[in-house]
């Protein structure tokens, strides 16, 4: 199947398909004759693969190792729990980190009067906050914007 059936299969989109095949994290496909990629159903099952542990928040990286996993048949299903609940960690720290950024805005919203007048809570604590005292941004920075100091 072509790389537009592939991604309809599997859910993963073709944009996404390429960069997986690029950075090595699935085989190179097969090419047709005219050069065209051709997807098996085993490279759409790997596919499925990858979009569900992308669903649930692996990295990349975390991904191989499910999939290094996943294809040695001499694996330890400890080896993949050692995984999972590495995992859970670091969802679990970045939902703590989440809910503290919720109860500073919360405070801060509720600072605020919120009225016509030009005196804002919430910007004076984004403007006199330390930079030690931040929490780590989310997300990488976009492009082209400034790096926080």
């Amino acid at each position: 199947m072509n790389i537009g059936q592939a991604a309809h299969a599997s859910g993963v989109s073709a944009k996404m398909i390429r960069y997986y095949e690029q950075t090595g994290l699935i085989p190179p496909a097969n090419r047709t004759q005219s050069g065209y990629r051709d997807y098996s159903d085993t490279d759409v099952h790997m596919l499925r693969f990858i979009r569900r542990a992308r669903d649930l928040g692996f990295s990349v990286p975390e991904i191989q190792k499910l999939l290094n996993l996943w294809r040695d048949g001499s694996r330890q299903s400890g080896d993949v729990k050692r995984v999972a609940l590495q995992h859970i960690e670091e969802l679990r720290h970045r939902i703590a980190e989440m809910e503290d950024m919720v109860t500073t805005l919360t405070t801060l919203a509720d600072a605020c009067a919120g009225d016509h007048r030009p005196d804002c809570p919430i910007l004076c604590d984004f403007e006199q906050a330390a930079p030690e005292h931040r929490p780590a941004p989310a997300r990488a920075p976009l492009p082209g914007s400034r790096p926080s100091v």
